[in-house]
This record gives C-alpha cells, sequence and structure tokens, in this order.
C-alpha cells in the first residue's frame, strides 16, 4: 500500500521498493448519478415504506433502489417516469413557482386550491409517494383536482392542478416528433384528445405555440453517420448455453469475468457478466450502455477491447470479448517491480494511440491505470472496462461526475472543477509514474490524505530517472488543466517519444519489447491465482429480488456485431 513519501537521502532504494512497490490491485469509485431534469436533482433511491410515483400515480415496485427522489423538493418517481417530468423543481432557490414546461415554450401556472382534511381511510402524499400520517388532519386534499399531499410537502407542489403530468408528456412527444416531418401537420383526432385529457379539470386556457422551419426552408430528413456500430438484423443469435465457462479471471462487487469457450469450435473468449440487480441497484443501467457502444465503437482500434455480441437472461448481463491471454500490467509489474524505459515507452506510446482514438470521438474514458491495460498473446496493449466512459464530450464541453479510481484522480475532480479529456491524461502520467518508478507518485494512508496530496504534493523523481523521462511526467502533473500536456501541445511530438515510429506502430508494426508466455488459446497463467482457482460460476440472486427487477430497463442491451458475421453459433 502505498504510503508517505520520504524524501531523505538516507533511505536505501530497497526501502523504497519494500514501502512503496504496487502490491495491491485499487478499485474504481463513483458519486450517485444525479439526474437533472427541470432542475429537479434525482438520484437513485431506496424507499423503506410504500410509496407512489409523482408522475404516474402508480406503485414503485422493488425490492433494491426501486425509483428516484428529488434533492431539492423530493418528489418520488418511477425510474421509468424520468422522460415524463414536466414540471421544474420549486425546491431550488432559483425557480419560482411557476412551472415552464418543454423546452420553455410552455408555461403552466395553475395553484392548487389545498386545505386542511381528515382523511378517513389510508392515504398517500401524490408529491413524495409516502403514507400520510396521523389520526387527524393528516394532509391537505386540493378543492380542484382532489391532489393530496402532506402539510410540509405543500410549498414543494409544482403549479400544475389538474394536469395529468404523464399523458401531458405523452401528448407534447407526440408533437414533436410530428413537427420533424416537415412545416404543414396533419395532427389527428387522437393527439388532440392526449392534449385535452392532460388538461381534464384544469380551469385555465393554455396558449400552446410550436417552432416551424423558415419560410422557404424545408426540413432536412438526412441523418448523420452513426458514431457507434449498430445493431442490424441477427444472424446468429448467441446464448449462455453456446458457451463453456473454464475459469473465473477476475470478480467485482459488479459480477464477474470468465474465460468461456464457444463449444464446438475450440474459440475462447473473455465473458463479462453483471448482475442485473446490481445494476438497477448502483443506477448503472446508462453506465452499462455505455461501456456496451464504447465497446462497439472499439472494432476500429487496434489497441482497444473488441467486443464480438452482447446477450442477457433474466438475472445477468453478459459482454463477450475477445480474450487477451497475456495478461495485465500490474499482474507483470507485480512480477519485477517496474519496467524498464524501452518497455515503458511502448507501452506508454501505444495507450497514447488509444486514449487520443477514443477523444476524437468524444469520450472520456475516465479510469485509465495498470489494472485496465491488457497484453495480448503478441504483446501489443489493449484498453479494457469502458465502464466509466463519458460520451459525447467534444469541444468544450464539460463534465462533473467525481469518478475514478483514487490513485489516478485529477486535481480538477477533487476541486469539484468541470472537465474533459484533460483528466485522462492526468491519470496517464500517475499510469507512466508507476511503469518506469515502480510506486505510485501521490500517497496517503487514508483516502482523504491521498486526494490532498495529489491536490498539493509534487511527486518524488529519482536521480536515475532519464531527462526525458522526467520532463514528460513533470508536464503531465501540471494541476492546470489547460496547461496539462496532451491537452496542450502534442504529446506525440514530446522528446520521451523521439525514437517512436508513430505511423508504424499504429499498424501494430512495431515489435513489443516483452511477449507474454502464453501456452495455449485457453492459458490463464497471466492472471492473478485467487481468481482462476475459484469455480467459474455465475452468483445466484435471490428469486424475490430477481422478480423485482424491471427489464424493460434492458430492452436495448442484446447486440451482435456486424463485423463478426462469420462467428457462428454451434
Amino acid at each position: 500500500v502505498p504510503g508517505v513519501c520520504n524524501k531523505q537521502s538516507v533511505q536505501t532504494e530497497r526501502e523504497k521498493e519494500g514501502v512503496f512497490a504496487l502490491h495491491h490491485r485499487r478499485g474504481a469509485i463513483k458519486q450517485a448519478k444525479v439526474h437533472v431534469v427541470k432542475c429537479h436533482e434525482f438520484t437513485a433511491t431506496f424507499f423503506p415504506q410504500p410509496t407512489f410515483c409523482s408522475v404516474c400515480k402508480e406503485f414503485v415496485w422493488g425490492l433494491n433502489k426501486q425509483g428516484y427522489q428529488c434533492r431539492q423538493c423530493n418528489a418520488a418517481i418511477h425510474k421509468k417516469c424520468i422522460d415524463k417530468v414536466i414540471a421544474k423543481c420549486t425546491g431550488s432557490a432559483i425557480n419560482s413557482k411557476e412551472t415552464m414546461i418543454h423546452k420553455e415554450r410552455f408555461k403552466i401556472d395553475m395553484p392548487h386550491r389545498f386545505k386542511v382534511y381528515n382523511y378517513m381511510s389510508p392515504t398517500f402524499c401524490e408529491h413524495c409517494g409516502t403514507l400520510l400520517w396521523g389520526l387527524a388532519r393528516q394532509g391537505l386534499k386540493c378543492e380542484e383536482c382532489g391532489m393530496n399531499v402532506h402539510h410540509k410537502c405543500q410549498r414543494k407542489v409544482a403549479n400544475l392542478c389538474g394536469v395529468n403530468q404523464k399523458l401531458m408528456a405523452e401528448a407534447l412527444a407526440m408533437i414533436e416528433s410530428t413537427q420533424q416531418v416537415g412545416r404543414h401537420i396533419h395532427y389527428e383526432p387522437q393527439m388532440l384528445r392526449s392534449v385535452t385529457q392532460a388538461c381534464n379539470n384544469c380551469h385555465a386556457i393554455y396558449c400552446i405555440s410550436w417552432d416551424t422551419p423558415a419560410e422557404g426552408r424545408r426540413p432536412s430528413l438526412e441523418q448523420s453517420e452513426p458514431l457507434y456500430t449498430t445493431t442490424r438484423k441477427e444472424h446468429h443469435k448467441f446464448n449462455l448455453d453456446h458457451f463453456t465457462l473454464h475459469k473465473m479471471l477476475g470478480k467485482g462487487s459488479f459480477g464477474k469475468v470468465f474465460l468461456a469457450e464457444l463449444k464446438g469450435t475450440g474459440q475462447f473468449f473473455a465473458v463479462k457478466a453483471l448482475k442485473k440487480d446490481v445494476v438497477l441497484m448502483d443506477d448503472d443501467v446508462e453506465c452499462t450502455m455505455v461501456e456496451r457502444r464504447v465497446l462497439s465503437l472499439a472494432w476500429e482500434h487496434p489497441f482497444l477491447t473488441h467486443l464480438y455480441c452482447t446477450f442477457q437472461t433474466k438475472e445477468n448481463l453478459f459482454f463477450v470479448m475477445e480474450y487477451l491471454n497475456g495478461g495485465d500490467l500490474m499482474f507483470h509489474i507485480q512480477a519485477c517491480h517496474r519496467f524498464d524505459l524501452p518497455r515503458s515507452t511502448f507501452y506508454a506510446a501505444e495507450i497514447v494511440c488509444g486514449l487520443q482514438f477514443l477523444h476524437s470521438k468524444g469520450i472520456v474514458y475516465r479510469d485509465l491505470k495498470l489494472d485496465n491495460i491488457l497484453l495480448d498473446i503478441d504483446g501489443h496493449i489493449k484498453i479494457a472496462d469502458f465502464g466509466m466512459c463519458k460520451e459525447n464530450m467534444f469541444g468544450e464541453t464539460r463534465t462533473c461526475t467525481f469518478c475514478g479510481t483514487p490513485d489516478y484522480i485529477a486535481p480538477e475532480i477533487l476541486l469539484g472543477q468541470k472537465y474533459g479529456t484533460s483528466v485522462d491524461w492526468w491519470s496517464f502520467g500517475v499510469l507512466l509514474y508507476e511503469m518506469l518508478i515502480g510506486q505510485s507518485p501521490f500517497h496517503g494512508h487514508e483516502e482523504e490524505e491521498l486526494f490532498q496530496s495529489i491536490r498539493t504534493d509534487d511527486p518524488c523523481y529519482p536521480r536515475w530517472l532519464s531527462r526525458d523521462a522526467n520532463d514528460i511526467l513533470v508536464k503531465l502533473f501540471v494541476r492546470e488543466p489547460e496547461r496539462r500536456l496532451g491537452v496542450k501541445g502534442n504529446i506525440r511530438q514530446h522528446a520521451f517519444f523521439r525514437d517512436t515510429d508513430w505511423n508504424a506502430l499504429e499498424k501494430r508494426q512495431v515489435e513489443p519489447p516483452f511477449r507474454p508466455t502464453v501456452k495455449s488459446a485457453g492459458d490463464c497463467s497471466n492472471f492473478d491465482k485467487e481468481f482462476i482457482n475459484e469455480k467459474p460460476r455465475l452468483s445466484v440472486t435471490d428469486r424475490i429480488i430477481i422478480n423485482s427487477v424491471d427489464q424493460t430497463m434492458f430492452n436495448n442491451f442484446s447486440f451482435i456485431n456486424p463485423a463478426m458475421a462469420h462467428l457462428k453459433s454451434p
């Protein structure tokens, strides 16, 4: 475990190696995901008591984090209803009671007329979704629309008296989709009835307007080239029965990774199994879909792990990926303490190519570390595990999610600043330092001490480190993101890479300085024994929990890469 850096010259190299050597794998962390919708800040929430959705009024069912609740106004909703929220959050200081909906083009300001009410039977608050407690005067009822709320929720209820949010959202979505066809729109009676029903019981006249193409211009029906490999008609569908699980290569709270053989073919794959209940509980459905999309995109680059297909069962999600039997860099660096300069330079150059490809596609990787760099049978690197990626990060676009593996997290993330690709270049600096020196650049016995070191400390650079290696690390550890190498300047032109033939490297024509020992296609000797000695079995999930999983959340998960039409199931 990394310790506090000791700069005293009397400390011997052996002592340094014993204290700071990279002994353990480090897991990534991620803050609870916040879904910002109409200024609401929704987070996945476990409801300990029966709760009803404030949008569709139906029961929020499930055993784990069943739904979302706004951190500001406490509104409770189904996860599936998040795209039907039309009311701005009233718990935010930046909002007035006026409700703005549909991209600010529609205004509704119809206050409720609440009066204290004695309920004779169990009744639930239609804002936060929980029971109105007490024997008398338990809550408030609107005289106009009959809405029931807690006394404490009255000030947080949006001015939507008589409006059915679910129907209104669906009707507006129909109008918006119809708009895209052209300027002259024919509205079906069914659509108009939906809008009328959505405003049922409402004592107001709504002024509805919509944007139309400028006069003389016709809306374009052309679609841009898709960024990712898209799902086509599947000629060969795969499922778990097509594979034999031989060994377990790794595991975590998310699930497990197995060495699997496609029956009757002798072909080996790495199969990653994610538990659906854990994915839902951690609100990681979108992260899982992002991982699938980035993996399918990886076919375009030689230094990214390739995906063959994905499929699912009632309990699990499965990624079938190429099996890279050379092991990861953490496994190899533990065997030799650190890599020599040519080996470190080679790995660093191939990682630069992979990172720059992701960045060119608007993807920030956010989890670069030794554990996520695998070697193929020839010794070339492959970047793996895209569960932390952030998409659509083009130009000046920034994000602010707190995530990553503690030792590799950039200072701008720790400071709560918005960030872009700069965080990957900081993590690259940490990884390069570890390869060259055999220890982490920042240290702390506790996580907060480590974070303080990242924010303020300068790493120790041994005297034996080459001048070019020292210089590139200093430039990667610049704390101002806009001045960091990779963001500013061309990292490929740094003197550290003076002997690198980038054209040959990107074509995999440069001979790797190290070739892992691999005895067969299914050899797993380059993986940690603690995993491969366990039986390759899927985790068992309680039947009640399985039945509570909302399977519709995974509707678009299954996929077969079109480039792999030759891969046929037995």
